[in-house]
């Protein structure tokens, strides 16, 4: 290798590492705000740290292209009036908890472990202000049910 190739590999290195130092230390501009949520069941508590998408892009962007997520990591997607809303696994490699919230707080309806990439519908099979996606298996391995509330001072007030 000539003395002009290794000098440009170093240099060619030393920005890979540098990019990723800085994608690293420095959050991107696009990141989501991120919020502690409760899910209480009828003997327990759960917190979760949640990425609030509460704007169209961030929701029809959502958990796509996510490959991994901390057992007590989601998101939470929130709606500007109570609807009926449905979701897709497209291109999310990773199986998901859906959780389909009303706007007291209370869950509505939950679709456990969802099957990634499939492109079909899971609706919330009632108006609902809320969405909380969560790894797959969290909900059922906490317990948590139907009628079960999320608890947020801002979003679910007690």
């Amino acid at each position: 290798m000539t003395a002009h190739r290794r000098s440009c590999a170093r240099a060619t290195a030393a920005l890979q590492a540098l990019v990723a130092v800085f994608f690293v230390l420095i959050p991107p501009a696009f990141a989501l705000p991120r919020s502690d949520l409760l899910v209480e069941t009828a003997s327990s508590q759960f917190r979760f740290e949640v990425e609030v998408a509460d704007d169209p892009t961030e929701r029809s962007e959502g958990l796509m292209y996510r490959e991994t997520m901390a057992d007590n990591a989601g998101m939470l997607f929130l709606y500007p009036a109570p609807q009926q809303v449905q979701f897709w696994m497209k291109n999310t490699p990773m199986s998901l908890d859906i959780v389909f919230v009303r706007a007291d707080g209370t869950i509505a309806r939950i679709a456990e472990r969802t099957t990634p990439f499939s492109e079909d519908m899971i609706p919330s099979g009632e108006e609902v202000s809320a969405v909380l996606e969560v790894k797959a298996g969290m909900m059922h391995q906490l317990g948590v049910r139907v009628g079960d509330r999320l608890k947020h001072p801002t979003y679910f007030a007690d």
